[in-house]
C-alpha cells in the first residue's frame, strides 16, 4: 500500500488549505484513514480520523476548523483546514490503518506553514 499526500503550503492566519491523501495498492475491508501532524520539536499527534464507513473524529485543537472526508471510490482522504492558526504549522502525514491485517502505512508528509 502506498500513500501520496499533497496540498501543503504557506498560508496566512485565518486562511484555508485542503490536503489530499491518495492510497493505492491492496486495500480490502475496513480501514481508518488518519491525518497526523508533527510540529518542530514536538511529538507527532493525531489530528483527524475517518472510517471506511464515513465516521469521523477530531483532536480538540482542530474541532470546528478542520473537516476530514474521504472518497472510497478513489481511496482518497481529504483534510479541509479553515481558520488556520500559526500553531497549526507542522508537517502533516496521512496514515491508513487496515483493520483486518492490523497494518499501518504512512505517506511522505506535506508541510503546512501558517504565517503572515
Amino acid at each position: 500500500v502506498q500513500l501520496q499526500a499533497s496540498g501543503g503550503g504557506l498560508v496566512q492566519p485565518g486562511g484555508s488549505l485542503r490536503l489530499s491523501c491518495a492510497a493505492s495498492g491492496r486495500i480490502f475491508g475496513g480501514n481508518l484513514m488518519n491525518w497526523y501532524r508533527q510540529a518542530p520539536g514536538k511529538q507527532r499527534e493525531l489530528v483527524a480520523t475517518v472510517t471506511s464507513g464515513g465516521g469521523t473524529n477530531y483532536a480538540d485543537s482542530v474541532k470546528g476548523r478542520f473537516t476530514i472526508s474521504r472518497d472510497n471510490a478513489k481511496n482518497t482522504a481529504y483534510l479541509q483546514m479553515s481558520s488556520l492558526k500559526p500553531e497549526d504549522t507542522a508537517v502533516y502525514y496521512c496514515n491508513i490503518h487496515l483493520l483486518l491485517e492490523r497494518l499501518d502505512y504512512w505517506g511522505q508528509g506535506t508541510k503546512v506553514t501558517v504565517s503572515s
